[in-house]
């Protein structure tokens, strides 16, 4: 297993190296501390608005210990406004023009709770898991690592984006999967149960897409995206983000129908296919509820202003809003992923469980 993680490092790694981009010729962002700020009322046009001068100390890099002022615009807006008092951390945008280095405050430093959050969660999930846990773990991050070093510079290079994503679901599921549940049948049926639901949650999202006229700007971070890269195919990256997003409940319900079939036949090896299929698909119906359900709330969470907003709109008008397609539709696909897996994994993992070695072993196969 050490051996596997090891491998699997270094093909992320390579990864990363093959497939960097260069990196534009920007200065990076500086850390600054607020030191004072004062007031000042200006109007743009008939908006009253408040400036505050701020004066801010740099803590780090190029420009560490210099005292710099800078203005930060209060217009009355949350949306856009940045919330400063005196010891406030914030994140320093530097440009370089003609020579002259300008500063303007990006936002508050709020790194530091995610460090906290991130903490908190590995040491519960070792603490709960132990040696699963710690695997768990090593699989998020190297999932993490496929979609940043290998699933994102494809897209930029111009790689269809349904491809690139069907690609990094398939690897993630086989390092997660082997790596949390061992190199076994169990786990094998899982993988198989898994990359088949997602293909076909791919084709479903492909068709609902046209289908609908979905544009793929379901959101702001689309705009900006745009604006750097207005050669990429927003549609394929909307059925793209359907489909990574259906990628962790999938995964979940076809290693739970995968481990409790192959538990049933290592108890009682005498039953049939057939009767470990209708023991996978009892196990699987009792999972579609609670897992679709919390698909389901998890896209409703997430889309909550959406929601309230819906009581100032036409509701014709509100349903047939491309972003509230695209998130109905992203919920949907992803339960109907879900309820499929059930009994594609069940039959996978049936035929497995009795034709199949409970564990692979690599030593004995031939190349």
């Amino acid at each position: 297993m050490k051996k596997f993680i090891s491998l699997l490092i270094f093909f992320l790694l390579t990864l990363g190296a093959v497939f960097a981009q260069p990196e534009p010729e920007i200065l990076k962002s500086q850390l600054g501390v607020v030191k004072a700020i004062n007031y000042n009322d200006c109007a743009v046009g008939d908006i009253e608005n408040v400036k505050q001068i701020v004066t801010v100390k740099i803590l780090g890099g190029e420009f560490k210990n210099e005292t710099i002022s800078v203005d930060n615009m209060i217009t009355g807006n949350p949306y856009y406004d940045i919330k400063l008092k005196k010891g406030s951390k914030v994140i320093l945008h530097v440009e370089n023009i003609a020579g002259d280095y300008v500063f303007s405050i990006q936002d508050v430093q709020r790194s530091n709770v995610l460090i906290f959050l991130s903490l908190i969660f590995c040491g519960l999930l070792i603490y709960v898991g132990r040696k699963k846990g710690v695997y768990s773990l090593v699989s998020i991050v190297l999932t993490c690592a496929l979609i940043y070093y290998l699933l994102n510079p494809l897209i930029l290079l111009g790689v269809n984006p349904v491809l690139s994503t069907i690609l990094v679901c398939l690897l993630s599921t086989a390092i997660t999967m082997y790596l949390v549940g061992g190199f076994n049948r169990k786990s094998t049926a899982a993988t198989l149960g898994c990359i088949l639901s997602l293909i076909f949650a791919g084709i479903l999202s492909m068709s609902i897409v046209k289908i609908a006229s979905l544009t793929g700007f379901s959101s702001e971070h689309s705009m900006f995206l745009f604006s750097a890269h207005p050669e990429l195919n927003f549609v394929s990256i909307a059925v793209a983000t359907m489909i990574l997003a259906t990628l962790g409940a999938v995964m979940d319900v076809a290693m739970s129908i995968a481990s409790t079939i192959n538990e049933i036949h290592t108890v009682d090896n005498s039953k049939t296919v057939k009767e470990l299929f209708e023991s996978g698909m009892n196990v699987g119906r009792d999972i579609i509820g609670t897992m679709a359900n919390t698909l389901i709330l998890v896209y409703l969470g997430t889309s909550l202003p959406l929601l309230l907003l819906a009581s100032n709109i036409d509701f014709v008008k509100f349903i047939n809003l491309n972003q509230v397609v695209t998130e109905i539709a992203s919920a949907l696909i992803g339960s109907c992923a879900i309820v499929i897996c059930v009994p594609i994994t069940a039959i996978v993992a049936s035929e497995l469980v009795k034709k199949m070695p409970e564990k692979i072993d690599f030593s004995r196969m031939h190349y």
